[in-house]
């Protein structure tokens, strides 16, 4: 157990945490005496009170109720602060002065920003125009956009009126998209022309006509120009009412009337990766990702008033709702667009110090490409407190390159989560030491534990991650999932009622956390989540192919793709075949999801229904125990999958 960083006792002092602390103190009576374990175990027992007490030390806009808990027998039945009611924007929207809000800049150095003032009129601005074409409560917005600010307003406007966002980032691919969007019925999509990857041009507005011959409930078009380039031409669709950006500028803006919607209004729909079919849609509430967001950002990530938080993400993941929930903490915020180390590897370190950020987060994966490169630090980062990182598991080469070579008196706080819950179930800890290779605590309120295959709670033992009682940024449900089937499948068919996550995980005796990655199906590589079904659907489209089977493989503190293919007769693997697969991937799957490795195959192992069995051959190629063989209609393939490992081994090229 090597400790690599212990916050200063001023700094303990004058951290949220202790400020929360005292709080509680007050409020409740409780002496806790700087004791995380004793304050987190108060916050399991009196879920009700502890919640509302994240309410008002983040002081919450809105309607305080009496009902701080409605207790269900069904775990996703319990219901956190029933009649509370607020409105997220309002939240969000804490500020309006001229002090800098957002900042925006692409990879090739173009830089801008907005300030609370701009932002609360271009939000005003927007809400007239939805208003002006008829998107109410419930509506879906759809926006196929790059992390740029104009997001972020389209974000807010959305939530403000009570209407229900959905994004995905425009390095998914047509098909990806159509996916997702076709079954939430939008009636808006919000488009950018283009975006800009490593010095490249990619056009998405060309896509457009595709998408709306597909998804018929659209039938508003607001089309956003990359920030310092004039709109790329398009064709218009007949019977689409198209409005562009620089139209919607020229609204007069007004203050915001912030209508008080219920705590566990559905705010936005996430995606799950469509491991077993199409992605499932995942609704998420106003209230519950207000609320951990706040206590994830103050009580556990130490945000500050005036702070400026820079998280390199897309608008496809959940890291960006996080990102965006920092303005109600009065903090400002960083985007960045485009590849994170173009014609420069420590590009983003370079943004850190001229930004002046505070908290700066990152994938595991980004940091090891740093380290793989042998960068160190030759920017001022005096302002920098908290590094965060997340996507996949950070190692404890990881934690010390940083201490080593980027900052030595710094917060590294791995945290883990997913986009079922937009927020996190292990994350940081001002009170502990960081401990080289570990997440330091339990978040606050999320009774999270590790079981073994019999629903036992174990210690030092890689198991699966659970969470055993409610919390309020569960989703509400899955879209079009009829008697919430889907949903108990996805989260308690594993154990009875307890949130079962999907991660393999184990608890320390420090109370520290590893996690292991994905213990299902889920292709994960960088923490962009992608189904299985996504790359069959595209590699099946080949006649030179019968069948394939994808799985992902921990690699290089990553997940790398590894295909299996088999061929029909007469048809050989060149790299002909190879490149065009690839290719096909990048283009309508995802960039991020092209296989590393492609292999001829002659069978692929099935259950005795007739489902493929993922999970036998990722346990092959890592080593691993291969569980219940019995339920294979095929075991003997298994040994085909064995030799590959064995003859290749699976070297780096």
């Amino acid at each position: 157990m090597k400790k690599l960083w212990r916050a200063s006792k001023n700094q303990i002092l004058n951290s949220n945490l202790m400020h929360y602390e005292k709080f509680i103190k007050y409020k409740y009576h409780l002496n806790f005496k700087s004791n995380y374990d004793k304050i987190f175990n108060w916050s399991i027992k009196y879920k009700g009170n502890f919640w509302d007490s994240i309410w008002d030390f983040c002081k919450v806009k809105g309607l305080k109720g009496k009902n701080k808990i409605k207790n269900s027998k069904i775990f996703y039945k319990n219901l956190f602060l029933t009649d509370y009611k607020l409105n997220f924007a309002e939240n969000i929207l804490v500020k309006s002065d001229n002090s800098k809000a957002i900042t925006f800049i692409s990879e090739n150095g173009f830089r801008e920003e907005r300030s609370w003032f701009q932002l609360n009129q271009n939000v005003s601005k927007i809400i007239s125009y939805f208003n002006k074409i008829g998107i109410k409560k419930g509506d879906r917005v759809s926006a196929y956009l790059p992390n740029i600010i104009q997001t972020v307003e389209s974000f807010v406007a959305t939530s403000a009126i009570g209407a229900i966002w959905s994004s995905c980032s425009p390095d998914f691919g047509l098909n990806g998209l159509i996916e997702r969007f076709a079954q939430i019925r939008p009636k808006i999509l919000i488009i950018g022309d283009r975006y800009y990857y490593n010095g490249k041009e990619i056009n998405v507005i060309e896509r457009l006509p595709n998408i709306l011959k597909r998804i018929k409930s659209i039938k508003h078009v607001l089309v956003i120009n990359y920030p310092g380039k004039k709109y790329l031409n398009f064709k218009k669709s007949k019977g689409i009412k198209f409005k562009f950006w620089k139209e919607i500028e020229r609204y007069s803006s007004s203050s915001i009337n912030f209508k008080k919607f219920n705590f566990n209004t559905e705010i936005a729909i996430l995606y799950s990766s469509g491991t077993t079919g199409k992605p499932k849609c995942i609704c998420h509430r106003s209230g519950g990702i207000l609320l951990q967001h706040l206590k994830e950002h103050q009580l556990h990530s130490n945000i500050k008033e005036n702070d400026n938080i820079f998280y390199f993400t897309t608008c496809g993941w959940m890291m960006w709702n996080w990102l965006v929930t920092c303005l109600g903490s009065k903090a400002s915020i960083v985007l960045f667009d485009g590849f994170p180390m173009f014609k420069q590897k420590d590009l983003l370190l370079k943004i850190v110090s001229k930004e002046k950020i505070t908290l700066f987060g990152v994938s595991a994966k980004y940091i090891d490409a740093l380290k793989k490169s042998n960068i160190s630090n030759n920017f001022d980062l005096k302002k920098l407190n908290t590094i965060c990182s997340t996507g996949s598991p950070l190692s404890k080469e990881g934690f010390e390159y940083v201490y080593k070579k980027i900052k030595k008196n710094v917060h590294l706080a791995s945290i883990s989560g997913g986009t079922d819950l937009v927020s996190c179930f292990v994350l940081g800890n001002i009170y502990k030491s960081v401990i080289s290779g570990e997440i330091q605590s339990k978040g606050l309120g999320m009774d999270v534990d590790i079981f073994n295959e019999s629903g036992k709670s174990v210690k030092n033992i890689k198991g699966e991650l659970v969470c055993k009682t409610p919390f309020p940024s569960m989703p509400t449900k899955f879209w079009n999932d009829k008697n919430n089937k889907k949903f108990q499948n996805a989260y308690f068919n594993r154990y009875k009622n307890i949130w079962h996550h999907g991660d393999y995980g184990e608890i320390k005796n420090s109370g520290g956390f590893l996690i292991y990655g994905r213990s299902d199906a889920t292709l994960n590589p960088g923490g962009v989540r992608l189904g299985t079904s996504e790359i069959y659907s595209e590699v099946e489209k080949f006649k030179e192919i019968k069948e394939s089977i994808v799985v992902g493989q921990s690699w290089d503190n990553d997940i790398r793709i590894i295909l299996f293919v088999v061929l029909n007769n007469g048809v050989t693997l060149n790299d002909e075949l190879i490149k065009k697969i690839k290719q096909q991937i990048r283009i309508n799957a995802s960039p991020r999801h092209v296989p590393n490795k492609i292999f001829k195959v002659n069978d692929i192992p099935r259950t005795k229904n007739g489902k493929i069995v993922e999970l036998a051959v990722k346990n092959i190629i890592e080593g691993n125990t291969i569980k219940n063989k019995e339920a294979l209609a095929n075991p003997e393939v298994l040994e085909e999958y064995t030799q590959i490992k064995e003859l290749y081994e699976f070297k780096k090229n």
